[in-house]
């Protein structure tokens, strides 16, 4: 099998990613250096350079390696059926809670262009559109959503549902007087993966 060829995660280079995740949630892009990120990481600064090229280059990685196992869902099986939007937005909800901050520094880059990387999330988030759009013709080619569904407008409400309790916990938390723990993130993804599934069946409109 191919799997037992795939070479393993080299140490250095999954620190200096998940050092460079801390450091630029923690703090703007133009005050990190790639000197505190190689010492959080415990690893010598020309390591940056031989893994990413540059700062730039590691912090779209690092992007990049955290959004990559929710885009490459759009290639494998979870949606292949409309029951399988609970299963995404599981994960969606787990991938964020594991890095709160994450959301907010997409809007950051997207909405008020701070920080470099707009344009190569632009092609990440257009890569996840097309797979997408493929998704929705594969479901109505099956018959199971309206064949009227706008894969424009499922993908809006889909990131919508997704992008929003993770941006506004702290409030959501507040105002409900409780913490959005495991179990309540649980019933969350259950909850809008049935409106999903109501609203996309066949007979739905």
């Amino acid at each position: 099998m191919n799997m037992a060829h795939k070479q393993p995660p080299d140490p250095v280079r999954t620190r200096l990613l998940k050092a460079a995740l801390e450091c630029f949630l923690a703090d703007e892009y133009h005050k990190v250096t790639t000197r505190l990120i190689a010492e959080k990481a415990d690893a010598n600064i020309s390591m940056i350079r031989y893994y990413f090229g540059s700062k730039e280059g590691l912090y779209e990685e690092m992007i990049r390696d955290t959004l990559s196992p929710l885009l490459d869902v759009l290639d494998g099986p979870m949606l292949s059926s409309t029951e399988g939007f609970t299963s995404f937005l599981r994960l969606y909800y787990d991938t964020m809670t594991e890095r709160p901050e994450f959301p907010k520094l997409i809007l950051k880059v997207l909405a008020l262009n701070q920080g470099p990387g707009r344009r190569f999330i632009q092609q990440l988030l257009e890569r996840g559109r097309t797979r997408g759009a493929r998704k929705v013709v594969d479901l109505k080619t099956q018959g199971l959503i309206d064949p009227a569904v706008d894969p424009d407008i499922l993908r809006m409400a889909f990131v919508s549902l997704a992008m929003t309790p993770m941006l506004l916990k702290d409030i959501f938390e507040e105002q409900m007087g409780q913490a959005m723990d495991a179990a309540f993130i649980e019933d969350l993804a259950s909850f809008n993966g049935r409106l999903f599934t109501m609203g996309l069946a066949p007979d739905a409109h």
